[in-house]
């Protein structure tokens, strides 16, 4: 239990940069909601499914194999100075070549008139790639408070910019028209548009490579070819992974704006996709949750396997995690009224798309935490194969439902997707690397929490007096019930001395 307690607090810890960015930003989401329409939301929307395709092929699966690596090798140098130096020049050679046929790429994209687009997001991907890996050493040698520190910093920068472009700028500029100012004379184009919102993410990830860069410049030189070989043999079947995972997770975007696309003016395409990415936005409060927990679970899993209780913990956060995801699926659901006052009138209409895409990412969650058994014994062509086979899935109901109905068809294709992944990683794990978690509990509160919800859609109406008070006594006897659940153990863990 100790070990979990210290998991816990890594998670918190590494979490906070992450979980107060992406709050911060999704301050942002209810203002560009109402500054845009949801067809100029689209292009923002589009343009970042993009940003995670390439992410991904950027960093070809070099993080996890740092890790891997690194937790083997005696000269820990070597290792991160060849995975940066291999980062390092497939980023360069990335911004270049983008930059060079920024035309006929903006053309593909529908966007002829701003070839800039493709320049600022070719530098935001290729920075942002090479980041990855002094991160991963930050990471590493548990320098949690520079970790985060540098987060907070880029995040404060990006909300900032979009504040002064968005806020500042663009209200001087309506309210008082051209020559309001200097500052704003200069900064501030209404042509622009959506275009702040890419600015201000070039400035803020300049910034934080700047800040990173005692850890990309300042080190001892090494390059193997040896090494990188064998973490490329590693982590491609990663890189094929991780594609395929990003597929499941952003391809809808793309397909929802090319299926329903209007020749003369996409319009419909693009407010679609607005109202979609809108809506999404509200079901990653759980993908914040993992991503801070896979900060401080993947160099915990791979520090612990060698010990003779690896698997029980394995098994016990497993429990854990579960539990935390579930209670946020019936928070949000439960008090949806209120969550859907966070994005602008016109995109609450994809409201039910919320529970869907909530109880999707729930069992992404289960899956990346199941995923440690291909990662732990080196069968990473595992982890392909079953990414593989939800990026089928997701991309055979996208396009045989989204004509028929939309984005709707997006949401199920994810929980589909995520919910066949989950399974098939569970079965796989438990003949290659087999841990006994506990299966019953597992299933039961996820089913708790959806049920617990559909009962309150049945005794409560949104217009009554009274509708909270039914939620809240609901959701404080879901937390009551897993504390007595759960509290044997925590007094088994804890014995009074």
């Amino acid at each position: 239990m100790s070990s979990i307690k210290q998991l816990a607090g890594q998670t918190a810890v590494y979490g906070l940069s992450s979980v107060i960015g992406r709050v911060l930003n999704y301050f942002l989401v209810p203002y560009y909601t109402r500054v845009f329409s949801p067809e100029q939301y689209g292009v923002v929307t589009e343009m970042y499914a993009y940003v995670a395709f390439l992410i991904i092929i950027l960093t070809y699966g070099m993080e996890t194999a740092f890790f891997k690596f690194s937790s083997e090798a005696e000269k820990k140098n070597t290792v991160y100075s060849t995975t940066l130096i291999s980062i390092f020049l497939t980023s360069i050679i990335f911004i270049s070549c983008a930059s060079v046929f920024s035309m006929p790429i903006a053309n593909w994209l529908g966007y002829p008139n701003h070839t800039e687009y493709v320049i600022w997001f070719a530098i935001i991907v290729g920075l942002d790639a090479l980041c990855t890996v002094p991160f991963a050493k930050l990471r590493e040698l548990n320098k949690a408070k520079w970790f985060v520190t540098v987060n907070v910093v880029n995040i404060a920068v990006n909300i900032g910019l979009n504040i002064f472009f968005l806020w500042y700028c663009r209200n001087h500029y309506l309210e008082h028209g051209p020559n309001v100012n200097w500052l704003v004379d200069f900064c501030y184009n209404p042509e622009i548009g959506v275009g702040y919102i890419f600015i201000s993410n070039l400035i803020a990830t300049i910034t934080k490579t700047l800040l990173l860069s005692p850890y990309i410049f300042n080190i001892q030189i090494v390059y193997s070819r040896t090494l990188i070989q064998k973490m490329l043999i590693y982590s491609l079947p990663l890189l094929v992974a991780g594609m395929a995972g990003i597929i499941n997770e952003t391809i809808d975007r793309i397909m929802l704006k090319y299926m329903l696309w209007d020749p003369p003016s996409g319009t419909d395409a693009l407010t679609e996709l607005g109202i979609y990415g809108a809506c999404y936005k509200i079901s990653m409060v759980i993908t914040i949750f993992v991503q801070a927990f896979r900060y401080a679970s993947e160099p915990f899993f791979f520090a612990k396997h060698k010990d003779g209780d690896a698997k029980a913990i394995y098994g016990d956060v497993m429990q854990y995690f579960i539990i935390a995801v579930s209670l946020i699926f019936l928070t949000i659901m439960l008090y949806i009224d209120l969550v859907m006052h966070f994005v602008g009138v016109e995109f609450r209409e994809g409201a039910p798309i919320v529970p869907i895409l909530l109880m999707a990412n729930l069992c992404l969650g289960i899956y990346f935490n199941l995923s440690i058994w291909y990662k732990l014994t080196s069968k990473t062509v595992y982890g392909a194969a079953i990414a593989i086979i939800g990026a089928f899935i997701t991309i055979t109901i996208n396009y045989l439902w989204i004509p028929e109905i939309g984005y709707m068809a997006s949401a199920w294709a994810t929980l589909i997707c995520y919910f066949t992944m989950m399974v098939v990683s569970y079965w796989l794990g438990q003949i290659h690397y087999p841990i006994n978690y506990h299966v019953l509990k597992g299933i039961g509160y996820p089913v708790a929490a959806f049920a617990l919800y559909y009962i309150s859609t049945l005794i409560s109406q949104p217009d009554g007096n009274y509708h909270f008070l039914i939620n809240t006594v609901i959701l404080l006897l879901f937390v009551g019930t897993v504390y007595k659940l759960e509290k044997p153990k925590f007094a088994a863990s804890n014995p009074v001395k």
